[in-house]
């Protein structure tokens, strides 16, 4: 597998001239946070070796690489979900592919449900931890030992100089944020309100079907991770509506504008 891996990256690495040390994957109806990139190179998804596709509406199916206000950076415009019938090695395939292009940081951005009776639609949620609610995991099965142990410490998923610097930026550039614990399931079903509930009860903030499997196979690679969620619907008793996956993507775009600026600066920091 580890063959496959360097494959697909030393493909990357002919299409560009850059050499970018962070990694950034958009979730629903964040794909316009592209445009916030000087783009150097945009490679389809099919055109990488072994690389799945995405199938997903909202999730354009790119990798960009390019620089972010002078920052290298390497983006994927629309991520792989384990509903789409991926299994974990699928999905967790570009995060080992960017280890083997000597990424060290990720930023993971997402849409999710809000469970906390503080949220409102748009909020931006910076992930402190995580509930893996997957069936499986990522690093089930052989361990590859030139990415990571066997088995990895989960004491810092989200590295805490990166939520602090988060912060920091937010509180600097009056962007209201919130922190919290993001819940990982597999969908595609949005949740019922017994399952929200259930969720609220064992320490979630947010839930959404993305992310989790990501962090972990990063994590597990010894790069730094920075989540964030943008809060599209609500799972809170009271509050529960019908939801689509249209609305989900509308609603992402209520605060993108704030999000392209925290991550911007966030990468600056970074680098």
């Amino acid at each position: 597998m580890l063959e496959k891996y360097n494959e697909a990256a030393e493909f990357i690495k002919s299409q560009t001239s850059l050499s970018p040390k962070i990694g950034i994957i958009l979730g629903s109806g964040l794909g316009n946070m592209a445009n916030s990139i000087e783009i150097e190179s945009n490679i389809d998804y099919h055109n990488i070796p072994y690389f799945p596709t995405s199938t997903v509406s909202g999730h354009a199916g790119r990798l960009l690489i390019g620089k972010m206000d002078g920052v290298e950076v390497i983006m994927m415009q629309g991520r792989f979900h384990f509903y789409e019938g991926y299994d974990m090695n699928r999905v967790a395939f570009p995060i080992r592919v960017m280890k083997m292009m000597g990424v060290t940081s990720l930023i993971v951005s997402n849409a999710a449900g809000g469970l906390s009776p503080n949220f409102e639609i748009g909020d931006l949620m910076i992930i402190n931890d995580h509930i893996n609610l997957f069936p499986t995991n990522p690093l089930i099965g052989p361990n590859i030992d030139a990415l990571g142990p066997r088995f990895p410490d989960m004491s810092e998923t989200y590295y805490r100089k990166y939520i602090n610097k988060a912060l920091e930026i937010a509180n600097n550039k009056n962007i209201k944020v919130h922190q919290g614990v993001y819940a990982g399931l597999s969908g595609p079903t949005f949740e019922t309100p017994a399952e929200y509930k259930y969720l609220s009860i064992i320490g979630a903030d947010a839930v959404g079907m993305s992310t989790v499997p990501e962090v972990i196979t990063a994590h597990h690679a010894g790069i730094k991770c920075f989540g964030i969620s943008v809060i599209t619907d609500l799972g809170v008793e009271g509050k529960i509506q019908k939801v689509s996956h249209q609305e989900v993507m509308d609603n992402a775009k209520q605060n993108e504008e704030n999000l392209v600026l925290l991550v911007t600066e966030l990468v600056k920091a970074i680098d």
